[in-house]
């Protein structure tokens, strides 16, 4: 009895490491996601090689085909945006080691190339030093204009803090899009993204709307609903949310310039 007793006990025990015995970063994953829920790849071409990687404050579907993310999503709270204030930005570009080297991208593949290595989710929302060294990845980065990156991209960036600021919180999925048959390559390897997309959900009115900007220099910037954007590019990015939900639109603050870029 006493070593039936003890056998379930241990049984128990390794159930228990099982289950809520794993990193902080995976335990944390779902919630980035609204519902828990991640979104769903409809465009097969782009299903190819993926692979799904969570950190502290952001998650990231991957594509070993174009070495960047084709999302990176976060959950953005009011305490967080407030933290992250307090930190110093430390560059830390550093390649994925969760990745096999063909499929990620590397340092090299940025040198002099005339990109800008953009974040996706970017540094000033991370609440911890942990955090922001982890969106330094190159997972977490695409080939990006830099007159857009540190103007146009880093406003709206600035925006969306500011409106979680006002909200309380919002769910975030940025990401790039590559759009035509005139694609460039950094390399020979890491694909330029023709554009970019910021989505942007209150939970608490249940609507949301989509940033949507042409990879290059300029001020030009588009207001899209999340069903929009769907379409053009193959991804479910809600999955529990109805088309009727979707259809609407969020009013979206315009872009605000920071002297800092990120």
């Amino acid at each position: 009895m006493k070593y039936f007793t003890r056998t379930r006990f241990l049984l128990l025990s390794l159930l228990f490491l099982l289950l809520f015995g794993t990193s902080n970063v995976l335990a944390a994953a779902p919630s980035q996601y609204l519902n828990g829920v991640a979104p769903i790849i409809l465009n097969a071409n782009l299903s190819t090689r993926t692979r799904e990687l969570y950190f502290d404050n952001f998650a990231v579907m991957h594509s070993g085909i174009s070495r960047t993310p084709l999302w990176s999503a976060e959950h953005l709270t009011r305490s967080n945006i407030f933290e992250a204030r307090k930190l110093e930005r430390h560059n830390d570009f550093h390649h994925e080691s969760q990745l096999i080297p063909t499929d990620r991208a590397e340092l090299k593949d940025y040198s002099k190339s005339g990109f800008d290595r953009g974040h996706m989710s970017p540094n000033a929302d991370m609440p911890t030093e942990e955090a922001q060294q982890q969106c330094f990845t190159l997972a977490n980065m695409v080939p990006q204009n830099p007159d857009n990156n540190r103007h146009l991209w880093e406003g709206i960036e600035s925006a969306v803090r500011n409106l979680t600021i006002r909200n309380g919180e919002l769910y975030v999925i940025s990401g790039p899009l590559f759009l035509g048959s005139n694609l460039k390559r950094l390399n020979g390897r890491v694909l330029v993204p023709s554009h970019l997309y910021k989505i942007v959900f209150d939970p608490m009115t249940n609507i949301g709307a989509a940033y949507f900007v042409k990879n290059e220099p300029g001020e030009e910037w588009e207001i899209m609903s999340i069903s929009q954007l769907e379409k053009i590019a193959g991804i479910d990015f809600f999955p529990r949310l109805s088309n009727s939900v979707k259809q609407k639109k969020l009013m979206l603050p315009s872009p605000r310039e920071h002297k800092d870029f990120n």
